[in-house]
């Protein structure tokens, strides 16, 4: 192992490349836990999570906690509001990152930041998930006119404002077309409950 100021100095500058790292990532890298354990009494890194560090300085945005999330638990897809939030359909700021996991995955237990997470099955884990780089982490997040059909499936949860804010806003800024929220909605078997909503928003905006 590294003299603690070797590994001192190479946690800040992995830190600087990237501000949001696992425990593993740092052993990796041949930075022990003591190192870090400094670090967080000094005041320069923050343990924001059980094994997961920060620059004591990084940005607090709603960007940031979907990385944080993310690097928690990297097979969970961003979906439903903060999905929308990402995308610029809503003018929400939800107060806990939603996530999407495997209907048979094991729940995550997080201490910050708040999350709440919904269950998928089968490819309604891939279809229309894009992955976007955020502060150094891979980040899964359902692309806009998958997000708009997920919010309508979900609206006993997020409130059907959300989802016809979202939709107005998908069709009025052509992030999605009406194609495309078919294409999935069909799939979701939620069309029905989706296409009196679209043909509506899009004759008003005719």
């Amino acid at each position: 192992m590294s003299p603690p100021s070797t590994q001192r100095s190479r946690a800040l500058a992995l830190l600087g490349r990237q501000p949001i790292l696992r425990l593993k990532d740092f052993a990796a890298r041949d930075v022990g836990p003591e190192t870090l354990a400094r670090l967080v009494r000094e005041g320069v890194v923050v343990r924001v999570a059980r094994g997961l560090y920060q620059r004591a300085n990084a940005s607090a945005d709603a960007g940031h906690s979907l990385a944080e999330v993310a690097a928690l638990v990297p097979k969970g897809v961003i979906c439903l509001t903060s999905a929308l939030q990402f995308h610029e359909l809503t003018l929400q700021m939800p107060s806990q990152v939603w996530m999407a996991i495997d209907r048979t995955a094991w729940r995550p237990r997080i201490e910050y930041p708040p999350v709440r997470f919904v269950r998928f099955t089968g490819t309604a884990l891939t279809d229309g998930v894009k992955r976007h780089r955020i502060e150094g982490v891979e980040v899964a997040i359902t692309d806009p006119a998958r997000t708009i059909v997920d919010c309508f499936r979900y609206r006993g949860k997020v409130g059907l404002d959300v989802a016809l804010e979202g939709l107005r806003e998908g069709l009025r800024r052509r992030k999605v077309t009406s194609d495309q929220l078919w294409h999935h909605a069909t799939k979701m078997r939620v069309w029905s409950i989706l296409k009196p909503y679209v043909e509506a928003t899009a004759a008003d905006a005719a």
